[in-house]
């Protein structure tokens, strides 16, 4: 990866891909089994979804209904196995850069820039000279395996996020925020509370780029400024006063 010495990589490993692609099919048509089994009961109550479903499954002959339930539980199990392994996150760590791949998605971060790197909750973070966030991913890869590897090639690993204290809750108008950055993070609540991921990530970046870094407590969104923050201009005082009349 960068000629100074082996790159270590950290994934879930063949125990991830074993649990994956063995485990969940065969939890997939057990619950698959049991519901055509229990098909008819199921269809007796009156609050249960999709009663006429459940009526069919039940009128089939029992070998029928209990491999066509075996079936269609082990095929639920592959497509979440076939997302489980899209969504997993594999890092390669060297001594000059880190390689983050995710399903098609493969970045790579230069080791120059960055200032700390720490595990804040479940998302990898790499910070760079201005404290601005340069990597943040979603992860269930081990702590230790993470910490190990980027102590090894020499990364400013820390136990945690050292600007923890410098956040402050956002609510709507408060002031101190760079020019726009309000609007986004309104935004950005409304992506929240609606659980738009995609568009709440997006607009992450967005606020990056204004200066300000973010952290969720649940849909709460808390802030604080990089060091290239652009300081809030103060509105000129004589601005708001009214013109004289001259007299």
């Amino acid at each position: 990866m960068d000629g100074y010495g082996t790159p270590t990589v950290v994934d879930g490993g063949v125990a991830e891909l074993v649990v994956l692609w063995g485990g969940l099919p065969a939890l997939g048509a057990g619950a698959g089994w049991l519901l055509a089994a229990g098909a008819g009961w199921i269809a007796g109550l009156p609050w249960a979804p999709a009663q006429g479903l459940f009526e069919l499954v039940a009128g089939l002959p029992d070998p029928q209904a209990g491999i066509g339930g075996l079936a269609v539980g082990a095929l639920g199990g592959l497509l979440v196995a076939g997302v489980g392994t899209a969504e997993r996150l594999a890092v390669t760590v060297g001594t000059e850069r880190v390689r983050l791949r995710r399903d098609r998605a493969d970045r790579q971060v230069e080791r120059r820039p960055v200032r700390a790197v720490f595990v804040d909750g479940k998302d990898l973070v790499l910070l760079g000279a201005g404290d601005e966030e340069l990597v943040r991913e979603r992860s269930d890869l081990a702590v230790d395996r993470l910490r190990d590897a980027f102590r090894a090639h020499g990364w400013p690993w820390t136990e945690g996020d050292p600007h923890r204290d410098a956040y402050r809750r956002w609510v709507p108008d408060l002031p101190g925020l760079p020019t726009g950055a309000d609007a986004l993070l309104r935004a950005r609540q409304r992506a929240l509370d609606r659980e738009k991921a995609g568009e709440a990530r997006e607009l992450r970046d967005e606020l990056a780029r204004t200066g300000v870094v973010i952290r969720d407590d649940g849909k709460r969104q808390y802030w604080r400024p990089t060091r290239a923050a652009p300081r809030p201009r103060p509105q000129d005082a004589t601005s708001a006063e009214p013109e004289g009349d001259g007299r």
